[in-house]
């Protein structure tokens, strides 16, 4: 059951990170579009969404899951404490606060990860809008 303590802490965990530095990534490129697009370019306000929206959800699935990702972090870092306590018998209250606090790691990782993804997603969602809205205002009316 050793192996559940690295798979908390390097897998759950490192996932996280992982899941972070992507939607970092995305959103600077995203806002490198934003900052270089030239909305007269585009005939059809559809095509102008698409091209602004491309890669979004990515952020938003990353931003709406990372909690239950550290959920899950949670729930085995707590069975691993568990698991340790069964096999023990009586425990060092030392062993198992450790137990309780890698478990509760995960989840902080989380929400660590999800708080800006969810906020880095409204900022660029709001900058899409934005971006068609002015489309709209220079074309006179809604191209459909």
């Amino acid at each position: 059951m050793e192996w559940l303590h690295g798979t908390v802490d390097y897998g759950v965990i490192g996932f996280l990170i992982i899941l972070s530095v992507i939607a970092i990534a995305i959103a600077v490129e995203r806002r490198l579009v934003y900052k270089n697009i030239r909305i007269e370019d585009f005939s059809d306000k559809k095509e102008l969404e698409l091209a602004l929206t491309k890669k979004l959800h990515i952020i938003a699935t990353i931003g709406s899951n990372a909690p239950y990702i550290g959920l899950l972090g949670t729930v085995l870092g707590i069975i691993l404490t568990f698991y340790t306590m069964g096999k023990e018998g009586f425990m060092d209250t030392g062993k198992i606060m450790a137990g309780l606090a890698l478990a509760l790691k995960a989840t902080a990782v989380g929400l660590l990860v999800a708080i800006p993804a969810v906020t880095i997603y409204n900022f660029l969602l709001r900058r899409v809008k934005e971006l068609v809205m002015e489309w709209e205002i220079k074309n006179g009316r809604e191209r459909v």
